[in-house]
């Protein structure tokens, strides 16, 4: 049976054929061909205990794209994120990786295949300098390749070339989400995924982050998974785009057209478009859904073991 994300004909990666909503709107029209997928999940579902928060969830990334997965809060994003990660069990499902099943892969052995993660938070060493982080974030390499592998991160934020002596607790906060990308980079992952990387910034650092990294990592044949709060920023530097609401895939399309969607909040959020414009809070992201808030609370805080993801960064953004 198809998932809320796939269609009975699609073809190639998950989501490659848009489907109607469950409001029976057409779906998109014309989805442009995608890549073979770097990542890819099928009819997964995850959450804590016996309870799922995300099900039937089938997505896919591949070489060169920007996939955003939005939706209003409690929607589950989280939760799927931890799922690709490795960081929970997936209860039904699979996740690959290339050709590979990584369904019960731990996380940091995704690391070292590829798989890079930079977290919402606790995404760098706050009593590292910048060159110290980045050797942290290399540390699977050899110790002849770590010198000219920081200089090729540099390279790609000249910023941070200025401040290699300085410590990441005295960097801004456009400049610590350079940091935390920078750091996961120096293992050169084939696939990055991001969990909010414009959180706690303002808009025009924001769009800096989108728009001049997280694109520009794309166009560089890196295949980027982006969950992002500030939906309508993450649809424009998007090639693809799976909208969660309530734990599952509502809508799957070219990030293009679902931003030409006139009735794009009264599918997502259940009203009409002037509604929600006066609901509106400040930001362009979604605002609260109560119905699944309390669903995304209820998830149990890390462990302050190093390995299951406590109080220091995840070496190569895994544990």
């Amino acid at each position: 049976m198809p998932t809320s994300s796939d269609s009975p004909l699609a073809a190639g990666p998950p989501g490659n054929t848009p489907v109607d909503d469950a409001s029976g709107r057409p779906g998109l029209a014309g989805p442009p061909e995608r890549p073979p997928a770097a990542l890819r999940l099928d009819d997964v579902a995850a959450g804590y205990g016996t309870v799922p928060i995300v099900s039937g969830v089938s997505i896919s990334v591949g070489p060169g794209e920007v996939v955003s997965v939005i939706g209003p809060n409690g929607a589950g994003k989280s939760t799927l994120l931890k799922a690709v990660t490795g960081r929970l069990p997936v209860m039904t499902g699979t996740v690959t990786f290339g050709d590979r099943d990584i369904t019960n892969l731990r996380g940091h052995l995704r690391a070292r295949m590829g798989l890079g993660f930079v977290p919402q938070t606790k995404d760098v060493f706050d009593t590292l300098t910048v060159t110290e982080n980045l050797e942290m974030g290399g540390y699977l390499l050899a110790k002849p390749q770590l010198a000219p592998r920081i200089d090729t991160v540099m390279s790609m934020f000249p910023a941070l070339a200025d401040m290699r002596s300085r410590t990441a607790s005295k960097l801004s906060g456009g400049e610590r989400k350079m940091l935390a990308v920078a750091r996961v980079l120096m293992l050169e992952p084939s696939v990055l995924v991001l969990d909010e990387p414009t959180s706690n910034l303002s808009p025009e650092l924001s769009r800096s982050v989108l728009r001049d990294q997280v694109r520009r990592l794309a166009d560089a044949g890196t295949a980027v998974l982006l969950v992002e709060q500030k939906a309508f920023e993450a649809l424009g530097v998007s090639d693809w785009a799976y909208i969660l609401v309530a734990g599952r895939i509502e809508i799957a399309g070219a990030a293009s057209s679902i931003l030409a969607r006139p009735d794009i909040r009264e599918v997502f959020l259940g009203r009409s478009a002037e509604a929600e414009a006066d609901a509106e809070t400040a930001g362009p992201g979604w605002p609260t859904s109560p119905k699944r808030e309390s669903a995304d609370h209820a998830e149990p805080s890390p462990s302050p073991l190093p390995e299951a993801g406590g109080g220091t960064p995840q070496l190569c953004g895994h544990e």
